[in-house]
């Protein structure tokens, strides 16, 4: 199942690895993208929700945005290696 996420997901992940190993590296790390991951998404939903009962159409924006972020940092959280995670946070 995860093999086939990953070719899913290819080109999100493909853009974040980069094959070599950081030696900077903590769990934290990875277990802080989930958890901001998550967070944004839920923010795309009361985006979305706001957006719904205000009937404006400019609040799809901030939906989109944030859902987009938040599948990234979800998808890295969980599918990426460990040097796309510290790639992702700007750890050298």
């Amino acid at each position: 199942m995860k093999q086939m996420l990953i070719k899913i997901f290819w080109p999100i992940l493909s853009f974040f690895e980069t094959g070599e190993q950081s030696a900077n590296y903590k769990e934290s790390h990875r277990f802080v993208l989930n958890i901001v991951g998550t967070l944004f998404l839920f923010l795309s939903m009361v985006s979305a929700w706001a957006g719904y009962t205000s009937g404006a159409v400019g609040a799809l924006i901030p939906v989109v945005v944030f859902f987009c972020v938040g599948l990234v940092a979800l998808v890295l959280g969980t599918l990426g290696s460990n040097a796309a995670v510290t790639k992702i946070w700007g750890i050298k």
